[in-house]
């Protein structure tokens, strides 16, 4: 493999360190440079034209992408884009600099400084352990347990695992956390619908199957079919299976109601609002 191969299998973007271990030599990393195979953003750092911003945050900072910044590489769920990178550096910031900043890069970044595993891949990214336990530890509940379902339910961790790494009552948040997680969600916004649901006080059951009608999201209350719609149930194929099956969801006696992405997460009042709405004629509260 050439330098710039590796480069670009490394994530684009490396410390000079880096390519040495790997055993390319100073002068072959000078003459790349020169031939404006790749550029040199400050001394001991090169990337290839057009590296990732936040893979070049990552390395400029000596550190790796972590927590919410993380989970796409990781192949996990993420309720939000963060405002802000989250990155694990070995080191606090610099001294000089805004709290919250990594060093040498990233002004306003969150930093996170232990790390329990190493990094499985050669991008900048924190391994999956470490981007769950940061999770867990900086993140809104219900966005932390989006990634752990998530990772949950490719079997790649378990609630154990991580429980057990949570030690203490500094991290009792973090592990109350994990409580949230039972591994029946099909996507991240069935997570965020449950547990709206449940902190209601809603009984809630998940994919629950029904006789004639097949699997439903959410049953609540033993009547209410609540479905959770993405993208693909615009498509016609789809339009014309869900009309049959809320047609025979009604003939079997089920209320049925549909809701979408942008329902659950930024109207999630309404939601709640119009679940009561029918729940109330036949639920005593």
């Amino acid at each position: 493999m050439d330098l710039a191969s590796y480069l670009e299998y490394v994530g684009s973007v490396a410390r000079t360190a880096t390519l040495l271990r790997a055993g390319f030599t100073s002068t072959g990393i000078r003459a790349a440079v020169a031939a404006g195979e790749f550029r040199r953003l400050r001394h001991g750092v090169v990337a290839l034209p057009g590296a990732r911003a936040d893979f070049v945050a990552a390395v400029l900072a000596n550190g790796t992408l972590t927590c919410v910044s993380a989970a796409p590489f990781q192949g996990i769920w993420r309720l939000h884009e963060p405002e802000r990178l989250h990155l694990l550096c070995a080191h606090g910031p610099a001294p000089g600099l805004e709290p919250g900043s990594a060093p040498g890069s990233a002004p306003g970044a969150v930093i996170h400084r232990v790390s329990l595993v190493p990094r499985e891949c050669p991008q900048p990214v924190a391994s999956l352990t470490d981007t769950l336990l940061h999770a867990l530890r900086c993140r809104p509940p219900v966005d932390a347990a989006v990634m752990v379902e998530s990772a949950l339910l490719q079997g790649r961790t378990t609630l154990d695992y991580l429980r057990v790494r949570l030690p203490g009552n500094r991290n009792g948040a973090a592990r109350a956390v994990l409580e949230l997680v039972d591994g029946t969600a099909d996507s991240a916004i069935e997570v965020v619908a449950r547990l709206l649901f449940r902190s209601q006080g809603i009984y809630t059951q998940t994919q629950v199957n029904l006789a004639g009608i097949g699997f439903v999201d959410f049953l609540l209350e033993g009547f209410l079919i609540v479905e959770i719609d993405g993208s693909t149930h615009l498509e016609r194929p789809q339009v014309k299976k869900d009309r049959a099956r809320n047609n025979a969801s009604t003939l079997a006696g089920y209320a049925v109601l549909r809701y979408g992405y942008h329902d659950v997460v930024y109207n999630p009042q309404k939601v709640v609002d119009e679940v009561w709405q029918v729940l109330r004629g036949r639920v005593i509260r």
